[in-house]
């Protein structure tokens, strides 16, 4: 089977990546949609080298790796990357338009971070992630949470957001031909909440919140420059290099469709974006409803998560003292526990009655107090958002998705 691959930003450059080294199709297309420096050489060199991962050689071969990119043909658009040949296509950018159907494409990645839509009419605008589906694919993984513009608009049948190993079942191939791999801080939040769902159950989870500390990405600006007409958020205009900046993540809201128990919950997400390149950090709270005789302890949250990491390739449990560059590049890490820095206090908190909503008893006219033991939490885990954690783990669902197509 063939791959497509559309845009080669961030994302899309460490998908190429993850997938010459796993060699898991027999061909690679790229769609770039635009002529890139002075032909294929430029794109070769782009490939090959990266600020924050090395050079794609020592990627795939460590110190001993030689010449990983060759045969380039300008005229056809081609080259031969570890052994698997990669075509480039460079006229369209409206997904409808690009050719998937003539190079015999039937599953594409859409790496851009524009088509995000599953409601959006191919037809309209610059096009839709639909139109990958009206230009030959067949199926087609977006690398980002969906973002339906039109308000009051139901997700479509025919769409589904998973993170690998925790709801990947919910894909269904006769039903689904779009497929959302969630973001990087939903994929590395969804395990730092399944394991204690599935061991306190979602009744006794009372409220959550959590705060990424986030490396910068590529919308961010690297000097400061005017707003453009209309923006509300002026610190997305400020240096990244200079500056810790607040801004948003969605990452509570894509939870939801990956992990529906955590509709129930109160729950809030944060993102702060800092100066690195990658690895980030999310600070998990929770608010546990406790056992007066037997409250729950930080051994008791690192034991499940241990537990948890022993059948799950993708969480991996640490008791060493990390920072944020021990966890680049750490091959399909969803999240690297930080055991080290649990953190639990268990205390009761006192309700008046009185104020609750929907009581079904009398409580007469005193002002009766309930004692509820609760311990509030706080965990650490460790992801890298570009290739470690969210690429590799999109590339896990990309061949799972492969394996299941007739």
């Amino acid at each position: 089977m063939k791959l497509g691959l559309n845009g080669l930003g961030r994302i899309g450059k460490l998908t190429l990546w993850h997938h010459v080294s796993r060699q898991y199709f027999s061909e690679i297309v790229v769609n770039l949609g635009r002529n890139v420096g002075a032909g294929l050489t430029d794109i070769a060199a782009a490939i090959e080298k990266d600020s924050t991962y090395g050079r794609l050689s020592m990627y795939l071969h460590g110190h001993k790796g030689g010449r990983v990119i060759e045969n380039l043909n300008e005229e056809q658009g081609t080259m031969t990357i570890n052994g698997v040949p990669v075509t480039f296509l460079r006229k369209a950018r409206n997904p409808k338009d690009i050719d998937w159907q003539g190079n015999q494409v039937r599953l594409v990645v859409d790496s851009t971070g524009v088509f995000k839509d599953p409601t959006a009419d191919p037809a309209e605008g610059k096009g839709s992630v639909r139109g990958h589906l009206q230009a030959g694919a067949e199926k087609v993984l977006v690398s980002a949470p969906f973002k339906i513009q039109a308000k009051g608009l139901d997700m479509p049948e025919d769409a589904v957001t998973t993170v690998m190993g925790i709801n990947d079942d919910d894909y269904d191939p006769s039903r689904h031909n779009i497929i959302s791999a969630a973001s990087c801080t939903t994929t590395c939040l969804s395990y730092m909440i399944k394991p204690l769902l599935d061991h306190f159950g979602a009744e006794r989870m009372l409220s959550a919140s959590m705060v990424t500390v986030h490396a910068a990405t590529g919308t961010q600006q690297v000097l400061d420059r005017l707003p453009g007409s209309g923006a509300t958020d002026l610190r997305k205009n400020r240096s990244i290099l200079n500056n810790i900046i607040l801004t948003t993540t969605g990452a509570a809201k894509a939870l939801g469709l990956v992990i529906p128990e955590m509709k129930s919950i109160g729950f809030i997400a944060e993102s702060v974006r800092i100066p690195t390149s990658s690895g980030s950090l999310i600070v998990l709270v929770l608010n546990l409803q406790d056992e007066l005789d037997n409250p729950i302890k930080r051994s008791l949250l690192n034991s499940i998560y241990e537990e948890y990491a022993k059948t799950s390739p993708y969480l991996v449990y640490s008791a060493e003292q990390n920072v944020s560059s021990d966890i680049i590049g750490m091959p399909r890490a969803a999240v690297v526990i930080e055991s080290s820095e649990t953190h639990t206090r268990t205390a009761s908190i006192r309700v008046n009655l009185q104020n609750l909503k929907n009581l079904k008893c009398d409580i007469g006219s005193a002002s009766p107090i309930l004692e509820v033991p609760l311990t509030q939490a706080v965990i650490y885990g460790w992801y890298d958002n570009e290739l470690g954690s969210y690429t590799n783990m999109l590339g896990e669902l990309t061949v799972s998705v492969a394996e299941r197509m007739v």
